[in-house]
């Protein structure tokens, strides 16, 4: 069963997590600049930080170029990805949270819990395969099932199903259920422009731009 590394501080187990999942999504290099804009902190602070992980073989870095995790990196990571979306998950379906705040709650409590309460929780939850926002929650040997998605902004016209839809921006996430845009909705891709699509959720027409777009992903159906 994997579990996070017990001798890791919560700072390194938020870099080595922060890392994968970065490039879940992307095929972009994971850079030290997109760490510190996705951890709130300084270049230079995820620089020195960067080279310790490198120095307890957790990542590999040559300066300027990308951050990649080595394999004891990534089980680590992977162990705390599980954890923050089984307890967002719980949060959700057990404790009345909405699906846009669930993660600063997740970020706190995942350092917190034990690993019985973690798997106590997942039973529970009757094993689930997806996070509240449709990111997979990898199994207790650290697999990982993704989808095969796509993003709104680069599908053709036609009819997709919701998926997964990005948890970075909460008030995005409030917005998009209002619309009903919502996991395992049914979209239809009426028209593209330059600067929006026109979709149809639940026989409601609306216009997305490319933020908005950039944070659904599809699969055909």
């Amino acid at each position: 069963m994997t579990q996070p590394d017990v001798d890791l501080t919560p700072v390194a187990q938020d870099y080595l997590k922060v890392i994968w999942s970065a490039g879940e999504w992307s095929d972009a290099p994971v850079t030290t600049t997109l760490l510190a804009r996705r951890l709130g902190v300084s270049a230079s602070t995820v620089s020195e930080t960067v080279r310790r992980l490198t120095d307890q073989g957790l990542v590999e870095h040559e300066p300027y170029g990308a951050v990649a995790l080595t394999a004891a990196g990534r089980a680590s990571a992977v162990a705390m990805v599980r954890r923050h979306r089984l307890i967002e998950t719980f949060l959700v379906e057990r404790l009345g949270y909405s699906w846009d705040e669930v993660h600063d709650e997740a970020e706190v409590l995942e350092h917190a819990v034990s690993g019985l309460m973690v798997e106590r929780m997942d039973e529970a939850l009757g094993r689930p395969y997806r996070d509240p926002h449709g990111d997979p929650i990898p199994s207790a040997d650290g697999a990982v099932r993704a989808p095969s998605a796509r993003r709104l902004w680069d599908v053709a016209p036609g009819h997709w199903r919701v998926v997964r839809i990005s948890d970075e921006d909460p008030s995005l996430l409030r917005s998009f259920a209002g619309l009903g845009l919502v996991l395992d909705a049914g979209v239809i891709l009426r028209a593209r422009a330059v600067a929006a699509v026109v979709v149809e959720v639940g026989g409601r027409t609306i216009e997305l731009d490319e933020r908005s777009c950039s944070a659904v992903w599809l699969v055909a159906g």
